[in-house]
């Protein structure tokens, strides 16, 4: 398989782990030196606002504690769509573009005009993601999810 073949690979296999919380395999796909980090454009202070922001360590401690979180259980179902990869071959690392559309299908409704079982639209954004290419493996060295969204609810504190 080709480099970039194989860091669409990656992207798209990591994708399915996340949506089904297989959060320790998603975690093999990402380097030791893995930082991440959800991050947006704010114009009412025309600068970014940092959701979250940790290196692999810190995310694996996140992700240990989250069955003790009083969180919405909710599940979140991300669609992604790899827009470029670009290979950098002397350096065995590559470089993507991914859109990502978060949608939450709601366990309780939420208020009168939410039911149960109903799906709605959690977050729009990209993935820009650096990974490493080494043994026919692509391993991520860092995620930053750019969001649109300004305004995140219950649930947010899973990996995006």
């Amino acid at each position: 398989m080709d480099a970039s073949a194989l860091v669409r690979d990656t992207i798209y296999r990591s994708t399915i782990l996340l949506d089904q919380q297989r959060w320790e395999e998603w975690l093999a796909h990402c380097d030791d030196r893995f930082e991440y980090a959800i991050r947006a454009f704010s114009p009412e202070i025309n600068k970014d606002v940092t959701y979250l922001a940790l290196d692999r360590d810190g995310l694996a401690s996140l992700l240990k504690l989250l069955p003790k979180h009083n969180t919405d259980h909710s599940p979140l179902s991300r669609h992604t769509s790899v827009y470029t990869v670009d290979v950098d071959e002397a350096a065995k690392s590559a470089k993507a573009v991914s859109s990502v559309i978060v949608y939450q299908t709601l366990l309780d409704g939420i208020n009168s005009h939410v039911d149960a079982g109903e799906s709605r639209l959690f977050i729009v954004g990209k993935y820009l993601d650096t990974l490493k290419i080494e043994d026919d493996k692509a391993k991520f060295l860092s995620r930053e999810v750019r969001i649109e969204n300004r305004r995140l609810d219950k649930g947010s504190h899973w990996p995006i």
